[in-house]
């Protein structure tokens, strides 16, 4: 009864004081808002939570003392805290203050959390916290142990909406840390922007660094944004070289190279000067047979033997020449554009000599069937919002081949944008030979505002991939 009594005092205090600074707080502080279906509203929100942070700071009418203690070290933090204040904001808290004598309550936290714990504790006196990335996964262990569900939220959205800052090496620690955590929203951020912008992260320290799974979550993608296969196999070699990994870990990986992506003559100097492969050729020495086979042979002849449709032959998002074209588009709202380019027909060596000319249409404003015009009896059509409609690109062959017989292609538009002063890929769009397939092209993309987040200085910026796909005609005999 007499716990009881005190908390209920406590709580009075805290009530008081917060009214007291509401009573005198300025009158040019009041923001009165009418409304006819309402009443009106004085609000000294900014004043109660400037008083509750005061409150903290000097520790008036504290009634648990939180020491902070970290494993191994002398440092020991104390907060004079209110057991009012944490019970409302943590159910955590709550349950540990319910048999709470009135004596310091000692938490055990490690010490990058315990440096972070007076900003932590802050935010559940004010609502709002100032934090650095290298704070951040500190700040969420803090918020996912004492169940502050809004700050565990919004530092997972700080998190995925900071990938793109130029930091070392925290996308890959962030992803490592939301897959311990159990944060599928921040993992599969981390991992989608690391498959997505994989050609930077190839060149920058942070490669090397990261965990052998997620070295292979990465290598068996096959969205991953880069100049070519040879280029993610460099990539594969320096981690290897520098990680010496055990030789069933290096094998699965270096199997989850695409080889039949590469020219005969990057193969054959792969074979002669890589001395990852010199160590591991026995490995992967079918992938290497296969993949001549697949070079030398014609694609339909091949596909009769030997399953296509595997990985290995299957085009990653290359940003070659070979494979498609950039396509910077000016005013994207003005009207309706065009542009041609020239892609090869096939990976397979068999078809590298044969070219494709592609014709892509890009409309701002187009009208699905459901929004079209429609006609009446007279022949008359009947007017239209034009802004009802949407962006779309279309992308088709400018002629028709035979040689286009066994052949599926599959279109992909990188969407590029700027984050943090670095230009990233935001969205992937597939498609086979409109947008409109997959219905969600830009569309939450606000292209008539200057800033928008989709524009680079006024300008839609993209990149068109043209992957070609094999189609298995004959089912292998065994």
């Amino acid at each position: 009864m007499v716990k009881k009594l005190h908390n209920f005092f406590i709580g009075m205090l805290l009530l008081a004081l917060c009214l007291r600074s509401a009573a005198t707080a300025a009158a040019g502080m009041i923001r009165v808002e009418g409304a006819q279906d309402r009443g009106d509203t004085i609000s000294h929100s900014l004043s109660v939570v400037q008083r509750l942070e005061a409150l903290l700071v000097q520790g008036n009418g504290s009634d648990v003392p939180l020491r902070v203690e970290t494993p191994n070290a002398d440092e020991v933090k104390v907060i004079q805290a209110h057991s009012l204040v944490l019970s409302l904001q943590s159910s955590v808290f709550e349950e540990m203050l319910l048999n709470h004598n009135g004596s310091v309550l000692v938490l055990k936290e490690s010490s990058d959390c315990a440096a972070v714990f007076d900003k932590f504790i802050r935010y559940l006196y004010c609502g709002e916290i100032s934090l650095r990335l290298d704070q951040a996964t500190s700040l969420h262990k803090l918020a996912s142990k004492y169940q502050v569900m809004g700050l565990q939220q919004g530092i997972t959205q700080y998190m995925t909406q900071n990938l793109a800052r130029d930091s070392s090496g925290h996308v890959a620690s962030w992803y490592e840390y939301a897959l311990q955590a159990g944060d599928i929203t921040l993992k599969d951020s981390c991992l989608q922007y690391m498959a997505w912008n994989l050609s930077s992260m190839l060149q920058s320290r942070e490669w090397v660094t990261i965990s052998s799974h997620l070295l292979m979550s990465l290598l068996l993608r096959s969205d991953l944004v880069l100049q070519s296969e040879m280029e993610l196999f460099a990539g594969l070699e320096a981690w290897i070289i520098q990680n010496e990994p055990d030789g069933l870990t290096a094998e699965n990986a270096l199997r989850a190279v695409r080889f039949a992506m590469m020219p005969p003559r990057e193969l054959f100097r792969l074979q002669t000067q890589s001395s990852v492969l010199a160590r591991y050729q026995e490995s992967v020495r079918d992938l290497f047979y296969m993949s001549y086979q697949f070079h030398s042979a014609s694609p339909l002849h091949m596909a009769k033997y030997f399953d296509v449709n595997c990985s290995l032959f299957i085009p990653r998002n290359y940003l070659s020449p070979l494979w498609g074209s950039p396509w910077i588009i000016s005013n994207p709202t003005r009207d309706d554009r065009s542009t041609s380019f020239q892609t090869q027909l096939g990976p397979s060596g068999h078809d590298t000599s044969k070219r494709v000319t592609w014709n892509a249409l890009f409309s701002p404003r187009w009208l699905p069937l459901s929004m079209r015009p429609m006609y009446t009896e007279t022949g008359a059509m009947q007017p239209t919002r034009v802004e009802g409609g949407r962006p779309r690109i279309i992308v088709t062959p400018a002629t028709s081949s035979a040689d286009f017989a066994g052949v599926n292609f599959q279109k992909t538009v990188l969407v590029m944008a700027q984050q943090q002063g670095r230009v990233v890929v935001k969205h992937v769009y597939n498609f086979h030979q409109s947008t409109e397939e997959n219905g969600d092209f830009l569309a939450e993309a606000d292209l008539y505002r200057r800033t928008s987040e989709h524009l680079i200085d006024s300008s839609l910026v993209l990149h068109i991939v043209v992957k070609p796909l094999y189609q298995t005609l004959v089912t292998a005999k065994n």
